[in-house]
């Protein structure tokens, strides 16, 4: 059982830092939704405000993010960059099911 990815996922792509790209696959990106408002206040700065855009990624076995360097990023259909910042490996039994991740949206701020 594959989840549904094939169906209802988006196209995304993973990548090291060091230049190798995966193949697409399908995996699931939804923003998180606080319970409270604590976090959604951001953090101002010099150019405005810094937004917390953090998303839950649920994405397929054959597709392992726990294993990745810490400068590894996930690339999306909309060409958006997301920073890895927690995953982990969700398993049946002793095998993996899928694997469970929480993203930054990366907003660099590009020099002129």
């Amino acid at each position: 059982m594959e989840l549904g990815f094939q169906k209802y996922g988006r196209s995304v792509r993973l990548t090291d830092g060091a230049g190798w790209v995966s193949s697409e696959y399908k995996a699931f990106l939804q923003p998180l939704r606080y319970k409270n408002k604590m976090y959604l206040e951001g953090t101002y700065t010099p150019i405005g405000k810094d937004q917390n855009d953090l998303y839950l990624y649920i994405g397929p076995k054959g597709h392992d993010i726990t294993r990745l360097p810490k400068n590894a990023r996930l690339l999306d259909s909309d060409a958006r960059e997301y920073i890895l910042q927690r995953t982990e490996k969700v398993c049946r039994g002793d095998v993996p099911f899928y694997f469970w991740g929480i993203l930054k949206a990366v907003s660099e701020v590009k020099k002129v």
